[in-house]
């Protein structure tokens, strides 16, 4: 697959991107932004990126920070991968574009369509770790939260992906537990500004998607989608055959 390989600054991190548009005259739709989760890098899309690319769709796949070829950082706050994914839009002066993220990706990607509503055509949420509502939630909580090592190897593999391991800055991973753990009632509550048509995936056993949170979750979007898959956590490596068939219709 022939993606140019770029970055850009966004302040003190710099975010590598691959982008099929440069070199390119053959693209005029709506371009897909796919954005892996974590302990990944951009690779894991490249299955899905040829289908795409096929289409005569552009493809930008950005590496998070802290993953792949974008630079570590002093900071992994959830919000700063959405802010960083946002700059990387609008810098490229895209004024429309479709949103697919993975896990920590599908958190980013939820993020932006908050932040710029406006921006985002159709959003896809692929088994996101939805955070806790409340204080009193988080106290009462029955269902446990994935623990690092099940953020680890649900989202990467040595075998697999071996360069997104080395590249990886494993100090983000305590810090990711926390903020799932930690109440995030401003995301609930910005919801409802998600205006573009939203499908989630989520996964059957070993799944990270919390069913109750999830359904108070499709409540509160405008134009929200669910569909559940008997697979874990990694929908589009595991069953793509049957993510390949759900998300292209909702794309196109």
């Amino acid at each position: 697959m022939n993606l140019s390989v770029t970055s850009m600054a966004i302040g003190d991190v710099r975010i590598a991107y691959r982008d099929c548009a440069i070199g390119r005259s053959d693209t005029a739709d709506v371009p897909v932004v796919l954005v892996h989760g974590m302990g990944g890098d951009g690779h894991t899309w490249d299955r899905f990126a040829r289908i795409l690319l096929a289409r005569g769709r552009r493809v930008i796949i950005p590496d998070l920070r802290g993953h792949g070829r974008s630079s570590h950082a002093d900071s992994y706050l959830f919000g700063e991968f959405g802010a960083d994914l946002l700059k990387l839009i609008e810098r490229c002066g895209l004024a429309s574009v479709d949103l697919v993220g993975h896990s920590l990706g599908g958190y980013a990607v939820s993020r932006v369509a908050q932040e710029r509503p406006d921006l985002v055509r159709r959003l896809v949420m692929e088994e996101c770790p939805l955070p806790a509502r409340s204080g009193d939630e988080q106290m009462s909580l029955t269902r446990r939260f994935p623990s690092v090592p099940e953020l680890w190897h649900a989202a990467s593999s040595l075998i697999r992906h071996p360069r997104a391991v080395f590249a990886f800055d494993r100090t983000m991973t305590a810090t990711a537990l926390e903020q799932f753990r930690k109440p995030d009632p401003q995301w609930w509550e910005r919801l409802s500004d998600i205006t573009a048509p939203t499908l989630v995936l989520r996964g059957g056993p070993g799944g990270m998607v919390d069913p109750e949170k999830l359904a108070i979750m499709q409540a509160a979007v405008p134009d929200c989608t669910v569909c559940a898959f008997t697979c874990g956590h990694s929908i589009h490596r595991d069953r793509h055959r049957e993510f390949e068939a759900v998300v292209l219709p909702f794309l196109s």
